[in-house]
C-alpha cells in the first residue's frame, strides 16, 4: 500500500513537471508575439510529446495568463503561467516550432527537452543593441523613399530613426513606463528630422564645394519627419490582432488591438508636441506621399527596409537575404497595382487598398512553398517581409488630425478619411498574410496532421502517455 502511494506521489510530481514545460513552452510563444492560433498548435504538438492527451488536455490562452487543465471527470490537475514580458521574437518562434516536431520524432528526455527549451528561452539575441538600432534607422530610411523622398534624405531619416530608437531601447532598460518611452523617442527621432532638414536646406550647405553641397542637400527635406518615428509602428501587434479576431481568438485580439491603439496614440502625442517645438504647420495634411522613383529604386528601399523591420524582430540572421527578396515582391507588387497614370507612375492605378492586398497575398503565397525549404514558420517569414507597407503615416496622421482640431471645415473629414484608408490598407495586408496559409493548409494541415497522428501512435505503444486514473484523488 505504502508502495502504491508512493508510485502516485511521483507520477503526480512527473505530471506537473511535463505541465510545467508545457507552460513554459507556450510562455516563449506568448512573448515572442506568436499569433494565438500558432500558440495553440504548438502547445498541442509539445503536450502530444509529453504524453498528454488532446481529449483530455485544455489550454486557455489569454494576453498575459496561460492556463493548462488535464481531467478525465475523475482527476483534475490544472498549473497557471503568467506572461509578462511581451516583445517581438522571430527566432525564438522558429525555434520553438522546431523543438516541438524534434522532440517527437527523436523521442527526447523531459531533461533533453528542458535543457532546449532554455538554451531559448535564455539565449542572446543575434544582433547587438546598436547593429539594431543602426537597422531600425535604415527600415525607417526605406520607408522614406517609398514617400518619395531622394537618398540624400534617405540618410537623413536613417540617423534621426536609428537615434531614437536607440533612446527608446536605454528608457525601456531603465524600466520607465514603455507608452512614455514611446512618446519621448518620437520627440526626439522628429526633433531631429526637422535640425538634419533645416542644416540640409541651409545656406551652409549650399556655399560647400559642389560635390560635398550635392551629397549633403536634399530637395526632400520635410519627408524625414513622416519616416523617422516609424520604427514605433507596431506592425506585429496589428497583423496578429487581425489574425486573431479572424480566427475567432477575439479576447487576446482585442487586447492586442488596444494595445495597438496606445502604442499609436503615444507615437502621434511625441510628434504633435516635436511639430510644436519646431513650429511646423500641420505638415502631415500637406506633404505629399506620391513617389516618382524608377522600380529599382523602390525595391532596394523594400529590401532595406524588410531587413531592417527582420532584425528589430531578431529574425535569423543567414535567412535575411529571403526576406530582402519578399520584401521586393510584395513592395513592388504593391506600388504596381497601386500607382498609375494619376499620379504621373507606372502602374494599374487601382489604390493603394488593393495593391496592398495583392502584394502582400502573392508574398505570402510564395513564402508557403519557401517554408519547406529554409524550415521556418510562415509567420516569421511573411511578417516582416510586409511590415514596410502598414500605413503608419496614415495612422498617426488621423490622430494627428483629431488631437489639432481647429474646427476648420474639412478637418474631422480628412482624419476620418485617413483612419479609414489606414484600417482598410492593415485589413488587407492581414488578410493577404492569413488567407493563402489557411487556404494552403487544406493541402499541407492533413499531411502533417497524418505524420502527427502516425508519432503519437508510436509513443503509445511505447508507454509514453500519461494515464491520470493511476494518481489517485
Amino acid at each position: 500500500m505504502k508502495q502504491e502511494g508512493n508510485q502516485q506521489v511521483e507520477s503526480r510530481k512527473l505530471l506537473r513537471r511535463k505541465l510545467d514545460l508545457l507552460l513554459r513552452t507556450g510562455k516563449i510563444l506568448v512573448e515572442s508575439s506568436a499569433d494565438t492560433s500558432r500558440i495553440m498548435r504548438n502547445m498541442k504538438r509539445t503536450a502530444a510529446y509529453l504524453g498528454l492527451n488532446e481529449e483530455q488536455l485544455h489550454i486557455h490562452i489569454t494576453y498575459n495568463m496561460l492556463m493548462v487543465n488535464l481531467s478525465d471527470g475523475t482527476h483534475s490537475f490544472s498549473k497557471f503561467q503568467r506572461c509578462d514580458k511581451h516583445g517581438i521574437e522571430m527566432h525564438a518562434i522558429s525555434d520553438i516550432s522546431k523543438l516541438s516536431w524534434s522532440a517527437i520524432k527523436e523521442d527526447y528526455s523531459l531533461d533533453r527537452y528542458e535543457e532546449e527549451l532554455n538554451k531559448i528561452a535564455t539565449r542572446k539575441r543575434s544582433y547587438t543593441h546598436w547593429q539594431v538600432a543602426i537597422a531600425a534607422g535604415f527600415a525607417c530610411g526605406g520607408f522614406c523613399i517609398q514617400f518619395g523622398c531622394d537618398w540624400s534624405a534617405f540618410f537623413y531619416a536613417s540617423i534621426a530613426a536609428a537615434l531614437g530608437f536607440r533612446l527608446r531601447v536605454k528608457l525601456n532598460e531603465i524600466g520607465s513606463n514603455m507608452y512614455a518611452n514611446i512618446a519621448v523617442a518620437a520627440f526626439v527621432a522628429t526633433i531631429l528630422a526637422w535640425l538634419l532638414g533645416t542644416f540640409a536646406s541651409s545656406n551652409f550647405v549650399a556655399s560647400l564645394p559642389p560635390l560635398l553641397s550635392h551629397v549633403l542637400h536634399t530637395n526632400t527635406p520635410w519627408h524625414p519627419l513622416m519616416a523617422c518615428t516609424l520604427f514605433l509602428v507596431p506592425g506585429v501587434p496589428i497583423i496578429n490582432f487581425v489574425n486573431d479576431v479572424l480566427d475567432n481568438n477575439i479576447e487576446v485580439g482585442i487586447i492586442r488591438g488596444i494595445n495597438t491603439i496606445l502604442i499609436v496614440t503615444a507615437m502621434a502625442f511625441g510628434i504633435v508636441l516635436a511639430i510644436r517645438v519646431c513650429g511646423i504647420d500641420n505638415f502631415v495634411k500637406t506633404l505629399s506621399m506620391t513617389p516618382h522613383h524608377d522600380y529599382w529604386e523602390y525595391a532596394v528601399a523594400a529590401a532595406i527596409s524588410a531587413m531592417g523591420f527582420a532584425t528589430i524582430y531578431n529574425f535569423p540572421p543567414k535567412h535575411l537575404w529571403i526576406l530582402a527578396l519578399g520584401g521586393i515582391v510584395a513592395v513592388c507588387t504593391r506600388n504596381y497595382v497601386n500607382l498609375g497614370e494619376s499620379t504621373n507612375n507606372i502602374g494599374l492605378d487601382l489604390g493603394p487598398v488593393i495593391g496592398s492586398l495583392v502584394g502582400a497575398s502573392l508574398v505570402s503565397i510564395i513564402y508557403i512553398k519557401v517554408v519547406h525549404w529554409v524550415h521556418l514558420p510562415h509567420q516569421c517569414l511573411s511578417i516582416p517581409t510586409v511590415i514596410p507597407m502598414v500605413p503608419g503615416v496614415l495612422m498617426y496622421r488621423c490622430l494627428f488630425a483629431l488631437l489639432d482640431m481647429h474646427g476648420v471645415v474639412g478637418e474631422l473629414t480628412k482624419a476620418m478619411t485617413n483612419g479609414m484608408t489606414a484600417s482598410l490598407i492593415v485589413l488587407c495586408v492581414a488578410i493577404g498574410v492569413a488567407i493563402p496559409n489557411i487556404f494552403a493548409r487544406k493541402w499541407i494541415a492533413p499531411n502533417r496532421q497524418r505524420k502527427l497522428k502516425r508519432m503519437i501512435e508510436e509513443r503509445k505503444q511505447r508507454g509514453k502517455f500519461v494515464d491520470i486514473a493511476t494518481m489517485g484523488s
